[in-house]
């Protein structure tokens, strides 16, 4: 034992030697062979200069092992963490060996120095090797989405294949003509219909984002609906048409939210707040395309602004297209002009003939005010007022080159009430005048007098309901009519009759529809990344009454309607708005 320490330590001291005194000063003669031995107290400074270089290597390994655990932390784990499959691993040690200087390296049984105070103080600050490339995303990221900095693109859609069976034929596509089903004594009345169709298959996309303390959403959607110019579209090809239903843009900073685009009016009843996102707001579950007869709805380009004073509160004020409209869309009612003015349809008012020619004299404005005290309550009230104006285009009459307005008013209040565990009940009611074409056109806004002057129609409409979720399945039944009021004025004659729901008025221009409705939507399979299979059915009834029943006709009459639908959606799901 005393013979190895006297060989450690002569060692330890030729090692001085030859990196110090000798290499210093090359004059110096070596130190004669007789010298004399190392004392206790030698040998003990060495051993306390073995044992700080010793620590200062356990406080590098340290350091380092630190450094490493900030860099996982980071995204940045070590290649033998994160290595790819088919790249091969790299020992951390061996990482550490490579990034260390040389002369902090020390075998644990080498008898050196530790270098200067000085010398270690300066030393480089190890570095890592550049990691190997990192493993695939973490689960559950959704597949579609895409992200760019602080923004996130969705694709959002599902493909529907939908089977329609009506006992009369009412015309029309995919969609119900509420105010044309047909009479009984009618040749369309003794013959069903049964189709398929895609049409109702959406695709869009939706953007959200962050810029300072602002969100921003922007969101399109488009099905195949549109308006075909070719008559074999069912002989040969099927090419379906698309059609826009939503674009816009969503801009909210604090309490204040201002939206521009197409959207769905904010006359439409809210399922929560006041947004624009489709699952806020109420237009039944129907597979029908054409959604309730007595639901005020439309999609059209607005402008809006929205302030939240808090979480359970939101007001609304919107301006929206305007189109002053007689009747005739979606199978609906057309009054009778009078005879001097029959030139107005198209021209001055909107008859669905005209593709936005028809005038207008300033945007429908919407008022909105929203409360949410709970999760399971929403309830509102909406306001909405409207302008028409005509100009008289006869020559030698009182009224001649005279110009005419009148307002179109009306009030509606709606909420949807979770009274019992999944488990909602709902109203949705409104009353105005002027409103007609906010009901899917199935009511005249107005009717024109002799004079060109404009009477404003009384119309009014609900929706009452219930939905319920049944483990994977949703169930719901609604209750739905439309009122048009009688609005009548003679000719220029002083005889005929002129306007809507007169004696003697085609039996088009319906008194009331009424619809009772009911269906289910069933979740068959779900899955985050692959989206999900959706079976859906629904059966609707609906009943038509005129205002004016000719001798030896129907007082009424009413459809059967049955769907089928299959419908794949898409992944995905957006991300939460902070």
């Amino acid at each position: 034992m005393r013979s190895s320490i006297r060989i450690i330590a002569w060692s330890c001291i030729a090692a001085v030697l030859l990196s110090s005194g000798w290499a210093a000063d090359p004059a110096t003669p070596p130190a004669s062979p007789s010298a004399a031995a190392p004392t206790a107290a030698d040998i003990a400074k060495l051993k306390a200069q073995l044992d700080l270089q010793q620590k200062e290597i356990e406080q590098l390994l340290a350091a380092l092992a630190a450094e490493r655990k900030m860099l996982e932390q980071a995204g940045l784990a070590a290649p033998a963490a994160t290595a790819a499959p088919g790249v091969t691993s790299i020992n951390v040690q061996a990482q550490i060996e490579h990034a260390t200087p040389p002369d902090r390296l020390m075998a644990s049984t080498a008898p050196m120095l530790a270098p200067p105070a000085s010398a270690t103080a300066a030393s480089p600050t190890p570095k890592f090797s550049p990691p190997a490339p990192q493993a695939p995303a973490a689960e559950g990221t959704s597949p579609l989405q895409l992200r760019i900095g602080d923004t996130t693109i969705l694709p959002i859609g599902f493909m529907d294949f939908t089977a329609i069976w009506k006992d009369k034929n009412a015309g029309g596509s995919l969609g119900s003509n509420f105010g044309s089903i047909p009479y009984n004594n009618a040749a369309t009345a003794k013959l069903s219909e049964f189709k398929f169709s895609p049409q109702n298959s959406r695709i869009g996309f939706r953007v959200d984002g962050n810029w300072k303390d602002t969100h921003f959403t922007a969101y399109n959607e488009n099905d195949f609906v549109g308006t075909s110019g070719s008559n074999a579209i069912t002989v040969t090809n099927g090419a379906f048409v698309p059609r826009l239903r939503l674009f816009w843009v969503d801009v909210r900073k604090g309490s204040w939210e201002i939206m521009g685009g197409q959207s769905w009016s904010m006359l439409t009843p809210s399922r929560k707040g006041i947004s624009p996102l489709p699952a806020d707001i109420f237009y039944s579950q129907t597979t029908d395309i054409n959604y309730m007869i007595g639901l005020p709805w439309t999609r059209q380009p607005g402008l809006r602004l929205v302030y939240h004073p808090n979480n359970q509160v939101a007001f609304g004020v919107s301006f929206e297209n305007p189109d002053a409209y007689i009747g005739g869309s979606g199978g609906g009612p057309s009054i009778t002009l009078p005879t001097a003015f029959a030139g107005f349809a198209n021209v001055q008012l909107d008859n669905a003939g005209a593709i936005q020619t028809t005038p207008n004299l300033h945007p429908d404005i919407i008022a909105k005010l929203a409360f949410d005290p709970m999760s399971r309550v929403h309830f509102e009230f909406a306001g909405i007022e409207r302008t028409f104006k005509t100009w008289n285009t006869t020559t030698g009459q009182p009224a001649s080159g005279k110009y005419f307005t009148s307002e179109g008013v009306g009030g509606s209040f709606n909420a949807n009430v979770e009274v019992a565990k999944n488990f909602r009940l709902l109203t949705n009611n409104i009353y105005g005048q002027g409103i007609g074409r906010y009901f899917f056109g199935n009511a005249p806004d107005l009717i024109v007098r002799s004079d060109a002057s404009i009477s404003p129609i009384h119309s009014g409409g609900f929706v009452e309901g219930f939905e319920a979720t049944v483990r994977n399945t949703l169930l719901y039944g609604y209750y739905g009519a439309l009122y048009i009021g009688r609005d009548v004025a003679l000719d220029a004659n002083g005889t005929s009759l002129i306007g809507y729901g007169y004696r003697g008025a085609a039996n088009s221009q319906n008194k009331t529809v009424q619809e009772v409705t009911f269906g289910f939507n069933q979740t068959i399979w779900k899955d985050a990344k692959y989206g999900a299979i959706n079976l859906m059915g629904q059966y609707e009834y609906l009943l038509r009454n005129p205002w004016y029943i000719a001798v030896n006709s129907p007082k009424n009459t009413h459809d059967n309607t049955i769907y089928m639908n299959l419908r794949y959606t898409l992944p995905g799901a957006p991300p939460p708005v902070k």
